[in-house]
């Protein structure tokens, strides 16, 4: 890759993360909190919490169902290890993008819903043969939702009445990475900054059929500005078996960790007289500054491998969700369970990556399947997660630079005791580039 190239990149990256950071803060001000670069998905269930967890791996590991607790790369950044940077062979430029598409099942009715983002900005360097550093940016959580119910009387005292539901935002994180490796065990950490702003707003419209045009309405707006420092730690070993064979052990880690809280709500009454709108503010209990507290994170995984031919691993992920806590939005904890996991199975396989006479058998095709539970849980019921992943790197030529593909079809959530169900259908494609960096030059 030439330095047009990689100075291109480094400027995108510096743009959409100075842009995104610009956005979310304006956001905290009353506009909206959408982002331009992605088209939101309705999913009900981002009403709470700090909304969806994002995916925010490459491509290539989105393809073997997310096993990185013991995967590493010449050629590729794996950042949810960030003990994997230290086995960088050249730097390594990888941007990838994202999209789905959702049924939702709910009491018998369904609609369809997507999105599409930019998903993962990673620039990767090998330092020296046993240390490696990783510039990145991904999204952390994503929070879209819009709803509607009816309330009648006597639930509701003014009569047939109209309650919507709106939010959007999200985190993001910001982050630097660097691994050092000893007799094939590696030590890694990424370092970095965790920021957002989630919008939250509830409508109430009465419904007066002879007196269509005049009526009171109320509404409540939200905004919760949040950001602080956040890190994750790694470890992996190698140990190799003869020639060909290795088998990898690695593990992460993220401790509880605070991010500062700023929320700001406002609760409007307006009233209709058909000529005239008349708004007013009834509360605005000013800026209430508090805590969020993130919860501790481990994932322990293993592959057996055969360079340059296959990988294969199991990976095992819990979190602690007992330990989240919101001190300026106490609500923020309604409907969240005590811990999640996710079990994954993946690997990966070339034909025969030196055969420079067939373009097919230099493609690294993928597999995977998970089986979990999210981090919300309602009517005494904790919402499942499982699905099937596929992918494939189809090499440049003459290049160790990639483009890569890979599908997730899952489903989320139950319809037990009346519940949400969620199908899924979601898309990566992403692109890495391979460049020399600190290599000295054997001819002027």
């Amino acid at each position: 890759m030439c330095q047009r190239h990689a100075k291109c990149f480094l400027i995108a990256l510096f743009i959409f993360v100075c842009f995104k950071a610009t956005a979310q803060t304006t956001a905290s001000s009353g506009t909206n909190t959408s982002d331009p670069l992605t088209e939101h998905e309705n999913n009900p269930y981002n009403k709470y919490g700090i909304g969806q967890l994002w995916n925010g791996n490459n491509t290539v590991l989105q393809g073997m169902a997310n096993i990185t607790s013991a995967y590493e790369d010449a050629y590729e950044c794996n950042t949810d290890n960030p003990a994997s940077y230290s086995f960088l062979k050249r730097t390594t430029y990888e941007v990838g993008f994202m999209a789905s598409m959702t049924n939702v099942n709910a009491l018998g009715s369904s609609y369809t819903t997507g999105t599409a983002s930019l998903n993962y900005l990673n620039i990767g360097i090998p330092v020296n043969k046993n240390a490696g550093i990783c510039f990145g940016f991904k999204p952390y959580t994503h929070a879209f939702y819009s709803l509607v119910d009816t309330l009648y009387a006597p639930v509701s005292p003014i009569g047939e009445t109209i309650r919507s539901y709106n939010g959007n935002g999200g985190l993001n994180y910001a982050f630097i990475g660097a691994a050092y490796q000893f007799k094939g065990l590696s030590i890694g950490f990424n370092f970095g900054y965790m920021f957002g702003t989630i919008q939250r707003s509830t409508e109430v419209v009465p419904i007066d059929s002879n007196l269509i045009n005049k009526g009171f309405t109320a509404d409540y707006t939200s905004f919760d500005r949040i950001g602080g420092l956040y890190w994750k730690g790694g470890a992996l070993y190698e140990h190799k078996i003869g020639t060909e064979y290795s088998i990898r052990a690695g593990g992460t880690i993220t401790i509880t960790q605070n991010l500062s809280e700023k929320v700001n709500a406002f609760n409007i009454s307006s009233y209709n007289y058909g000529d005239t709108l008349l708004s007013d503010t009834i509360s605005n209990p000013g800026q209430i500054n508090g805590k969020l507290k993130l919860p501790m994170s481990y994932s322990l995984g293993v592959i057996f491998a055969k360079t340059n031919k296959w990988d294969i691993g199991v990976d095992y992920t819990s979190t602690q969700w007992s330990g989240f806590q919101s001190t300026a939005d106490p609500t923020m904890t309604l409907g969240i369970a005590t811990s999640s996991y996710k079990l994954s199975l993946g690997g990966e396989y070339t034909p025969d990556l030196n055969n420079i006479r067939s373009y097919t058998s230099r493609i690294t095709y993928r597999f995977g399947l998970y089986y979990g539970t999210d981090y919300l849980s309602f009517n005494n019921t904790q919402l499942p997660i499982y699905g099937l992943t596929a992918g494939a790197s189809l090499p440049f030529r003459r290049s160790t630079s990639h483009l890569h593909t890979s599908i997730d079809v899952g489903r989320y959530g139950t319809l037990t005791n009346n519940l949400i169900q969620e199908t899924y259908v979601r898309f990566s494609l992403g692109v890495s580039f391979n460049d020399l960096w600190f290599v000295k030059k054997k001819y002027d």
